[in-house]
C-alpha cells in the first residue's frame, strides 16, 4: 500500500447556478487534500459535475436549450467557482463530456453483470426527479419528497436491476470493521440502520424515451438508459482511467492508503450503501472514509437550486474575499449539524477572527519589528526569551491537535485548534509587552539592564514573529491566500541584497515539525497591506 491519497466531492446536477451549500462541500474537501500534501503524501484531489441527470434535461427544456449546450454551460460555472474558491484540485471531470467516463461506466456495468448481479425486472413507484430516486411509501412526507417537498412521479416500467440485498453481509462487514469509516459517527449509525432493516435490490436504468435519449446507454440494450446514480458514482474511478486500468487507478484506488469522498447528507445511502456494493461485485476495493456534512439553511430551509433560495458563492467572494467566505463555511459550520447561513453571520466570523485576532496580531508584530530591530527577525532563541519555551509548547500542541482532526477528516476541530494558537500569541504578546520593554531599554542609564531589557524584548518578538509563521503554516490548508501573505510578510530582501527566494512556511504537519528557535530567523520583514479589514455590518 502506497502512501497516496485520492480526495473527491460529490458531483453535483447542473441543473441551476451553483450555490453556497456547494461551496462549503468544495472547501471542506480542499482543506484535506491540502493538509495531506502538507503531510508529504502524494494527492489526487477530483471535483466535476453530474452532466446525466434527467433533472438537467428538463431543466434544459425549460428554457427552450440544447441539452448538451445548457449543460456544458452550467457545468462551466462550477470550474470558475473552484477557480473563485481557490481549490487546489487536481482533476474536473464533466461526466457528459469527458472521454474516460462513458467508457469506464460501460466497464462497471458488464463486471456486474458478469457477477450475476445485473437483472431485467419491472417496477413500478413513486420517483422524485429532484433526488434521482424512488421513494418507499415510509419515506414520504404527506406524499411529497421530504427535500424537496414536491410531488412525487408515478413510474411504470421494466429496467435493469442491481441485487443489493446479495451483498448486505459485506456492507455490515465493512462497517463493522472500520474498513469503511463514516465520518461523523451520527451518519455512521445511519448507515447501520439501513443495514439492520434490509437491503433491497434497487433499479439500475431507466428507459431511453424517459430519459429522453440523454446519458450513457446500457450496453448491448439500445432502449435503456444507465440510471443516473450508477452513472455519476463511477466518476470516481472513471476519472482515474478505470476503462483502460490507468497507472492512476492503481495507484489512487487498487493500492491507495485512503480513498475519502466529501458529500452531503442527502446522499449518504448512495455512497455508503450502493456505492460499496457496485464496487464490490466488480471486484473493487471500497472507500476507506465518506466525509458527511450537513445542509446549509436560509431562514431555516434548505439551500437548493431547485428551491430557489441558493446563496451566490460568487457575489460573497467578490464581496468578501475567498478566504473570509472559506473561513465562514470552515469554522463556524461543524460537520453533523445543520447550519443557518447569513451575511451578517460572515462579517461578525471575518472581524472577530481574521481583523482582530490574527490581522491585528500580524501588524502589531511588523510595527514593533520595524521601531526595535530594523525589520529583522531576532535570533535569539526561545530560551531566552520572557515567553521560555510557553509558546513554541503551545504551537507543538496546536500542529498535534489539527492533525489528529484532520486525519479524523474534521476541518473544523481542527481550524479551532488553530485559532486557539492564534489566541495563544495575542496573549503572550499582551502580556509580555515588548514595547514597555523597548521603552524601559531607551530610558535606562544602566548599561547593563538596558542590555538585558533589550534582549528581553528582542526575544519576545522574535517569538511573535515566529508564532504568526508557525499560524500561517497552520492555516495554509484553510487560507491559503492568507498564509501566502503572512510568509511573504517575512520574505523580504535586506536592502541592497539580492532579490530574497519565494517565502516558504515551515512543515508544522510533519511528523517532526520544525526546530521552534531557527523559525525566520533574520528574516527582513515587509509591511503589506492590512491583511484583513474590519467589514462595516450591514
Amino acid at each position: 500500500m502506497t502512501d497516496t491519497i485520492f480526495i473527491t466531492t460529490s458531483i453535483p446536477y447542473v441543473n441551476g447556478a451553483p450555490h453556497v451549500g456547494f461551496a462549503w462541500e468544495l472547501v471542506l474537501a480542499d482543506v484535506l487534500a491540502r493538509y495531506h500534501r502538507a503531510r508529504g503524501r502524494r494527492v489526487r484531489f477530483l471535483t466535476g459535475t453530474d452532466d446525466n441527470s434527467l433533472k438537467n434535461v428538463r431543466a434544459a427544456e425549460a428554457e427552450g436549450a440544447d441539452t448538451a449546450a445548457f449543460v456544458r454551460a452550467r457545468s462551466d460555472r462550477f470550474v470558475q467557482l473552484g477557480r473563485a474558491l481557490g481549490l487546489s484540485n487536481d482533476d474536473f471531470i464533466r461526466t457528459a463530456f469527458d472521454p474516460r467516463h462513458a467508457p469506464a461506466v460501460e466497464r462497471l456495468w458488464r463486471a456486474c453483470d458478469a457477477a450475476g448481479d445485473v437483472y431485467r425486472s419491472s417496477y413500478r413507484g413513486a420517483y422524485c426527479v429532484g433526488c434521482e430516486r424512488f421513494f418507499a411509501p415510509h419515506e414520504l412526507a404527506e406524499g411529497g419528497c421530504p427535500e424537496h417537498d414536491t410531488p412525487l412521479e408515478r413510474i411504470d416500467e421494466e429496467n435493469y436491476f442491481f441485487r443489493l440485498g446479495r451483498h448486505q453481509g459485506e456492507i455490515d462487514r465493512l462497517l463493522q470493521s472500520g474498513e469503511l469509516r463514516i465520518w461523523p459517527d451520527v451518519y455512521r449509525g445511519e448507515a447501520y440502520g439501513w443495514v439492520e432493516a434490509g437491503l433491497a435490490d434497487f433499479s439500475i436504468s431507466r428507459s431511453t424515451a424517459r430519459a429522453r435519449g440523454w446519458g450513457v446507454g446500457v450496453p448491448d440494450e439500445p432502449g435503456q438508459i444507465v440510471y443516473v446514480w450508477f452513472d455519476a458514482l463511477a466518476n470516481y474511478i472513471s476519472a482515474l482511467g478505470y476503462a483502460g486500468g490507468a497507472p492512476a487507478l492503481d495507484e489512487f484506488w487498487d493500492h491507495g492508503a485512503r480513498r475519502i469522498h466529501v458529500i452531503g447528507k442527502n446522499v449518504t445511502r448512495f455512497h455508503c450503501i450502493y456505492w460499496p456494493a457496485i464496487l464490490a461485485s466488480a471486484g473493487l476495493r471500497a472507500p476507506s472514509d465518506v466525509v458527511v456534512h450537513g445542509f446549509l439553511t436560509v431562514d431555516g430551509r434548505k439551500i437548493g437550486k431547485s428551491l430557489g433560495n441558493g446563496v451566490d458563492p460568487f457575489e460573497l467572494v467578490e464581496r468578501f474575499g475567498a478566504d473570509r467566505l472559506r473561513h465562514y463555511l470552515l469554522r463556524h459550520f461543524p460537520l453533523g449539524r445543520d447550519g443557518d447561513f447569513s451575511t451578517a453571520g460572515l462579517v461578525h466570523a471575518a472581524n472577530d477572527e481574521l481583523a482582530d485576532q490574527l490581522g491585528n496580531l500580524l501588524q502589531r508584530v511588523l510595527v514593533l519589528l520595524e521601531q526595535n530591530t530594523g525589520g529583522v527577525v531576532p535570533a535569539t532563541a526561545s530560551e531566552d526569551s520572557l515567553l521560555g519555551g510557553s509558546l513554541a509548547e503551545a504551537a507543538r500542541r496546536a500542529a498535534a491537535g489539527a492533525r489528529t482532526e484532520l486525519e479524523r477528516c474534521d476541518p473544523q476541530s481542527a481550524l479551532a485548534e488553530v485559532f486557539a494558537f492564534v489566541r495563544a500569541c495575542n496573549l503572550q504578546l499582551s502580556r509580555t509587552e515588548p514595547w514597555k520593554l523597548a521603552r524601559r531599554a531607551r530610558e535606562s542609564r544602566d548599561p547593563v539592564e538596558r542590555a538585558a531589557l533589550d534582549a528581553a524584548c528582542q526575544g519576545v518578538l522574535a517569538d511573535a514573529a515566529r508564532g504568526l509563521l508557525w499560524a500561517a503554516a497552520l492555516l495554509e490548508p484553510f487560507l491559503p491566500d492568507a498564509a501566502a501573505r503572512i510568509a511573504a510578510a517575512f520574505g523580504a530582501a535586506a536592502p541592497g541584497a539580492a532579490p530574497a527566494p519565494a517565502p516558504t512556511l515551515p512543515e508544522v504537519y510533519a511528523d517532526v515539525p520544525p526546530e521552534w528557535s531557527r523559525l525566520g530567523r533574520g528574516a527582513q520583514i515587509r509591511r503589506p497591506d492590512v491583511l484583513f479589514s474590519r467589514l462595516a455590518s450591514d
